[in-house]
């Protein structure tokens, strides 16, 4: 990964079927820093995510994807979508080299198995999705996108479907192995958005609103405080009328 990697920045407006989607809006997800994104849905979150990893062939998008150093933004994006979308024939190993294999590449294994190491996946390598638990199967998810070594990562509500201290656990370790990267996650959680952005941004329809994040550094305590404090602020906006 680049010692320094770029802001991501995502400006223009969107339209599906002819119909105003978000915009215009300029989100700037900071260099190594998370960049949290909440809303309600619909309101063309995951939209922004595919926009920005070039995947979204749906959505009319008058504007810009850039990178703030002037580079590609293609080719430097990991998306670590909702779900773990394992495969269930491949075993561990398999799904975190995944990428290599689709590209027609060899895999680094010793790579690989410094990663397993590093999120606690070492004595499961060899197991099929089936036989591994919901916050295992995010490990090798996490494990997955890590091994795309990129400098950007989007993350699309990548813990939702975990018990609440299972997702604490994952917030943690998503943001030991992340740091250092530019990352944008989209999350339905105000916790989650309390407990691990730099920055918290929430989209509406009429634009995007900023809400300044807890001063404690990422991630932030279960019990701190002033990040339950930021949590109730964001869950207050959130049930607000539009």
């Amino acid at each position: 990964m680049p010692a320094a990697p770029p802001a991501l920045i995502i400006d223009g407006t969107a339209r599906i079927g002819g119909l105003p989607l978000f915009g215009p809006l300029r989100l700037e997800a900071a260099a190594a820093r998370i960049t949290c994104l909440l809303g309600p849905s619909g309101v063309g979150k995951t939209t922004l995510l595919r926009l920005a990893a070039g995947i979204d062939e749906v959505t009319q998008f008058d504007g810009h994807v850039t990178a703030s150093d002037g580079g590609p933004v293609t080719g430097r994006v990991a998306l670590m979508a909702q779900g773990a979308d394992l495969l269930p024939w491949l075993d561990v190993m398999g799904n975190i080299t995944l990428g290599a294999r689709l590209r027609g590449t060899r895999a680094d294994r010793d790579r690989a198995r410094d990663i397993l190491a590093r999120t606690g996946l070492t004595d499961h390598a060899h197991k099929r999705p089936h036989a591994l638990s919901g916050g295992q199967r995010q490990r090798v998810a996490l494990a997955r996108t890590l091994m795309e070594d990129r400098p950007i990562v989007l993350l699309d509500e990548p813990l939702s479907a975990l018990d609440a201290g299972t997702r604490a656990q994952m917030q943690e370790l998503s943001a030991r192995h992340l740091a250092g990267r530019t990352v944008l996650l989209v999350t339905h959680d105000p916790l989650e958005a309390a407990r691990l952005g730099h920055a918290i941004h929430i989209l509406t329809a009429g634009g995007l609103e900023t809400v300044a994040p807890p001063a404690a550094p990422v991630p932030r305590p279960v019990d701190d405080p002033e990040t339950l404090a930021v949590q109730g602020r964001l869950l207050a906006r959130l049930r607000a009328p539009a």
